[in-house]
């Protein structure tokens, strides 16, 4: 398999880069090769070609949070908000930037009301964020009503991942370290398992 910052480099030879989506490609690769900063100002470049394309850029968002700009990372996902009312995801990354810049009270009193999001476990997860539903909660809700085993690893990639961050919001490493290590055993061959795995990798 070539390592992700090779294909960056190769993207970058073959794709003239005054293109939007030759930088967030090459934002993804940084991405996935941990390479923060770069992951960011790539996909600073691309929104600067498209404007239009700001307020659906949550990855942009994921990328401030590990550089540590949480307050830029906030601001990404409320304008993600505007474009996308129903994702708990979009809510919880918000949360875990306000936690870092303002502590954990105020995230969960700012926690931005979000439209029934149906993937499950989702809304339990909003609960616990919320403050009203603990992490057996989450775990009780991934594993309802006997799932086959794809949908049971999906929904546990996504418990374990979001468990895993509400420790780290709380600053219990350990316990965060645990739970998205679990959640990297799922079947996580999407964007948010790299972020999982990204995740290992920067908070060792």
């Amino acid at each position: 398999m070539i390592p992700a910052l090779v294909c960056a480099l190769l993207l970058a030879q073959s794709i003239q880069l005054d293109s939007p989506d030759a930088y967030n490609r090459r934002g993804f690769a940084h991405f996935k090769a941990g390479r923060i900063r770069e992951s960011v100002a790539d996909f600073d470049r691309a929104i600067a070609l498209q404007p239009a394309q700001a307020p659906y850029h949550w990855q942009r968002g994921i990328a401030l949070y590990y550089a540590g700009r949480y307050e830029d990372g906030r601001k990404q996902f409320e304008l993600h908000q505007t474009v996308n009312g129903n994702d708990v995801e979009n809510a919880a990354w918000r949360y875990l930037c306000m936690a870092r810049s303002v502590g954990v009270l105020a995230a969960r009193e700012g926690l931005m009301p979000i439209a029934p999001d149906p993937r499950i476990p989702m809304m339990v997860i909003y609960d616990l964020y919320k403050g009203t539903a603990s992490i057996k909660d989450v775990m009780a809700a991934a594993r309802a009503g006997n799932p086959p085993p794809n949908v049971l690893s999906d929904r546990l990639f996504y418990a374990y991942l979001y468990i895993g961050l509400h420790y780290e919001a709380a600053g219990d490493k350990k316990l965060a370290r645990e739970n998205i290590s679990r959640a990297v055993e799922q079947t996580s061959n999407h964007y948010m398992g790299d972020v999982a795995r990204v995740h290992l990798q920067l908070r060792p």
